[in-house]
């Protein structure tokens, strides 16, 4: 990892004044491809509230001069939201065996040099430490393809996430809308959760409608 950034963790009622500069960092790096997100700063403060609520959750930072250029969310799935719980219940999972991981962001300069990875090693260690919960969740937006605003360059980050332990659950998948770049409206858009056991506890199986 680069020299010049440093990762911590922020917890509890700290969280609450890193809020603005999370939300700031997260409309700038939301905004490219897959996510294409037309979002605002306000918006994401108010979302952000989630974790500032949450006794066990964590943000994972990454700073470098003073500042935030990257950052790494979790909580337990018993305190996301009920959009982002359901997928769960309707497959007989028990939501209070689940740390959820959300959304990760991070400056175009500074990936690729170990920073994701100490992302993931700091929310599965937070979520050991605070938890007995058996699995770890999170979930990625599906873009087509052919999508239009697809940049010939992208890499997927399927690889990236089966190297840390996660697996690609099909049966597993919520819908959730924002506004694109470009779109006079929000739209709904399909995200597929991966899964990785936090204990050896096996995964349940897949199950997926004919």
């Amino acid at each position: 990892m680069s020299s010049q950034v440093e990762i911590g963790k922020v917890v509890g009622e700290r969280i609450r004044d890193i809020v603005p500069e999370l939300a700031r960092l997260r409309v700038a790096v939301f905004r490219a491809f897959p996510y294409l997100y037309d979002g605002d700063a306000a918006y994401e403060a108010s979302y952000l509230q989630t974790y500032v609520r949450s006794p066990n959750a964590a943000v994972i930072v990454a700073r470098a001069g003073g500042r935030i250029v990257g950052a790494s969310t979790c909580l337990p799935l018993t305190d996301e939201t009920e959009n982002v719980v359901a997928p769960f219940l309707a497959k007989g999972w028990d939501p209070a065996r689940v740390f959820y991981f959300g959304e990760s962001v991070l400056l175009p300069e500074l990936r690729g040099q170990g920073v994701g990875v100490a992302f993931f090693a700091g929310r599965e260690a937070h979520a050991r430490a605070v938890s007995t919960y058996d699995y770890a969740a999170f979930c990625a937006v599906q873009r087509p393809p052919d999508h239009p605003a697809r940049p010939a360059s992208y890499q997927p980050l399927d690889a990236f996430w089966t190297r840390r332990g996660f697996a690609k659950r099909p049966d597993l998948h919520c819908e959730m809308a924002w506004k694109d770049l470009g779109e006079s409206a929000e739209t709904s858009k399909p995200l597929t959760f991966w899964v990785k056991s936090l204990n050896g506890a096996p995964l349940p199986a897949v199950v997926v409608p004919e």
